[in-house]
């Protein structure tokens, strides 16, 4: 052999294994990347998926008659506001519309409180009324003076009947202690609105309003 191919075929030589070492070393190095990446990654989406699954617990652990009482309260709170706003529009005598003032504030107050308690819970509530009211603030909107009046009034005294046994009851046996709480204290009010509607209905019924 002579001397110049015996260097060629050397020279080949140490290019293969300078090659084959290259590549390994770019291999490991691709390998290390991704392991560091996944690394990265794994404690993140651990993190993640805990916070999804303890935010929906936190939702869904209210328990359901806690939370269609808020819903309810939320309807008819917004009802009281809307109808009272109409007696003061349309009411013909000053009790009424004096009542429908009171209605309008009282609620007003309650329904901002309901809704810090139902934020903290995680409740969505309505934000706007139900076919039912809706129904009655469509008839009532279609009415004035003395109609309205009686009509109102006695509205007033069925639907805060409804409103003390519906309070008092989330007050005694709800599971929820704030919500529980939210009833008790508006409970009060509600037993007030009560005794003033009935006496501002007979009122109205006997004429003596003015």
């Amino acid at each position: 052999m002579s001397k110049a191919k015996f260097r060629m075929q050397a020279l080949a030589a140490v290019m293969i294994g300078a090659g084959f070492m290259l590549g390994a070393s770019a291999q490991g190095t691709g390998t290390g990347t991704g392991a560091r990446t996944m690394a990265a990654n794994s404690p993140a989406t651990t993190t993640t998926g805990s916070a999804n699954s303890n935010a929906a617990g936190g939702k869904s652990s209210l328990p359901s008659g806690d939370r269609k009482f808020v819903e309810e309260a939320a309807i008819g709170g917004m009802s009281e506001v809307e109808l009272g706003n109409l007696a003061q529009q349309k009411a013909s005598n000053d009790q009424v519309k004096q009542f429908g003032a009171r209605m309008v504030q009282d609620h007003s107050k309650a329904n901002d409180e309901l809704k810090q308690v139902a934020s903290a819970k995680g409740i969505q509530l309505p934000a706007s009324l139900d076919k039912k009211h809706q129904k009655d603030l469509d008839r009532f909107q279609k009415m004035t003076g003395a109609d309205f009046d009686k009509a109102y009034m006695s509205h007033m005294v069925d639907d805060h009947k409804k409103d003390v046994s519906d309070f008092k009851k989330e007050a005694s046996s709800g599971k929820d202690a704030d919500i529980k709480g939210f009833a008790s204290k508006t409970l009060p009010t509600l037993q007030e609105h009560l005794q003033l509607a009935q006496t501002t209905n007979d009122a109205v019924k006997k004429g003596g309003a003015k």
